[in-house]
């Protein structure tokens, strides 16, 4: 739609109007849309009048009006369903096919786990289903975090529980200690492993980020050189420059046969 350009005069009506009367009647006296009139009071900082708020125009349900009275439920009036409806009802076969508390069908009758089950993560830790809420990842739960809880109550906030000898099998509760987060990641560093790993550890990752780099620029690379535009270009031009090189020698005997006569 085009975008209307206000006149001075426009202008003026809105700012003279706009807070004592309703958008509709300023639009239809100026022939532009409401939205339109709304936008440019808003943009000018107009707002509407509290007497015109408090009146009919605004179409504000005020104080001790009727409007719609008829259809108001009052005060202790019975439901007109009352008591029809029970727990599990559904008229016709409505009851048959109501989703069931607990009840898996199709895919996931197929990957959901029942409470209880267990799994290996990646990193060689045992999680058990201790639960089907969501969110989805505090459904599992590390077994040897659970063996902690059993004995000494809820983890606290910022603390983990690890493995004394680093050994993720060994979930006895002898093996198992409470670390805050900090001292988790100082237990971890690179830093405590013998002087030779950390800097091989370093060295291993600048590696990586070479070759990663190396082989983004040879993908790019493959992708310029078989370009659909310049492979369908390139026999083109190989064409127009054998043309015009037989061109060339055509016209130079030419020349030279006239030259001869």
């Amino acid at each position: 739609m085009k975008r209307h350009r206000w006149t001075p005069a426009e202008i003026e009506q809105i700012v003279r109007r706009y807070p004592d009367e309703p958008g509709r009647a300023i639009a239809a006296d100026l022939g532009v849309p409401v939205n339109g009139v709304h936008a440019k009071a808003k943009k000018l900082g107009l707002r509407k009048s509290q007497a015109f708020l408090e009146s009919n125009f605004s179409g504000r349900l005020q104080p001790g009006s009727q409007i719609g009275i008829n259809g108001r439920f009052k005060p202790g009036s019975v439901p007109s369903n009352k008591g029809t409806r029970r727990p599990g009802w559904g008229p016709g076969r409505m009851r048959e096919t109501q989703f069931k508390k607990g009840h898996l069908s199709g895919r996931a009758a197929q990957v959901i786990k029942p409470i209880g089950a267990e799994r290996l993560t990646k990193d060689g830790i045992l999680q058990r289903k201790v639960n089907n809420d969501l969110p989805f990842m505090r459904r599992w739960k590390a077994v040897h975090a659970i063996v902690w809880e059993a004995a000494h109550g809820p983890i606290p906030h910022g603390h983990i529980v690890v493995f004394k000898d680093r050994d993720r099998t060994n979930r006895a509760l002898e093996n198992l200690e409470l670390i805050t987060w900090r001292e988790n990641m100082l237990r971890n560093t690179v830093h405590n492993l013998p002087k030779p790993l950390p800097q091989l550890v370093q060295l291993r990752g600048a590696l990586n980020r070479k070759i990663n780099r190396a082989t983004r620029h040879e993908k790019q690379d493959g992708r310029s050189s078989q370009s659909p535009v310049r492979s369908a270009r390139a026999p083109r031009r190989r064409e127009n420059t054998a043309v015009g090189a037989g061109a060339g020698a055509r016209k130079s005997s030419q020349r030279r046969r006239q030259n001869a006569d």
